[in-house]
């Protein structure tokens, strides 16, 4: 099926730059010259995650599943934040966790908020296997796919609905997310690259199912030419893929 990369990022790494490994080591939201986000349309701050009716010392509803032989080691989890893909094909509801995985859930909130996913494209699509996006060529957005954060530990199950952040090897998560539509726990395995659930989708698995397919078949669109120039890029497209129009945090 293909591997979750984020081959936009391995390029890099393969190339003789220090710049990449420098920003690795940045604390999030430290100094180096990184470009922020726009405005926030969420009444919480970029780092914050607003409980959904849940307090500190109760669970929250949810059917995350941790993995095999990592039930002691799961947390219960006790706060949600919910986002919402408006897509051309209709709305998917997210929750995201905190607790499932720390960092990987501040930065997709943090992103959501800052309109980061905006009118961006479901740039792969594997039935049976993810649905991906995260890739934005637009100003100032575009400066996080330098902005790698640490990996959080594999702890839930990899089922359908399930999210986590693409990456091409240890600690270079950035954008880039995949939703999956099939039961894909060998994706936790080291070797398969250690992906951590960070949220699932609660309503609009049908509109995920209903995504369109475009570009090879396995990888979906060429990352590098829609970093650099994605609106001309999907104008030469005779099958279009689905767009997300708007991400919500509510």
């Amino acid at each position: 099926m293909g591997a979750l990369f984020d081959f936009a990022i391995m390029r890099r790494l393969l190339l003789p730059v220090v710049a990449l490994a420098v920003a690795a080591c940045q604390p999030e939201g430290g100094a180096g010259g990184s470009i922020e986000p726009g405005a926030s349309r969420s009444s919480a701050g970029a780092g914050e995650s607003p409980a959904i009716g849940a307090t500190e010392v109760e669970p929250v509803e949810h059917s995350l599943v941790p993995l095999p032989g990592k039930e002691r080691d799961a947390p219960m989890l006790t706060r949600a934040t919910r986002v919402v893909l408006e897509t051309d094909a209709g709305d998917v509801t997210i929750e995201v966790y905190p607790e499932a995985a720390p960092n990987a859930a501040r930065r997709f909130v943090e992103l959501a908020a800052s309109g980061f996913y905006d009118d961006t494209p479901i740039s792969r699509v594997v039935p049976g296997f993810v649905a991906q996006f995260g890739i934005i060529w637009r100003e100032p957005h575009r400066g996080w796919r330098d902005r790698p954060f640490p990996d959080d530990p594999t702890l839930f199950s990899l089922d359908p609905g399930t999210l986590a952040f693409a990456k091409a090897g240890p600690g270079t998560s950035t954008t880039q997310v995949f939703i999956n539509t099939a039961q894909n726990d060998r994706l936790a395995l080291p070797q398969f690259g250690a992906f951590a659930v960070f949220g699932k989708v609660i309503d609009g698995m049908d509109v995920v199912e209903r995504f369109v397919r475009t570009g090879d078949p396995s990888m979906g669109l060429d990352q590098m030419r829609l970093w650099a120039d994605g609106q001309a890029y999907l104008d030469s497209l005779e099958t279009k893929p689905t767009m997300i129009r708007r991400a919500v945090v509510l």
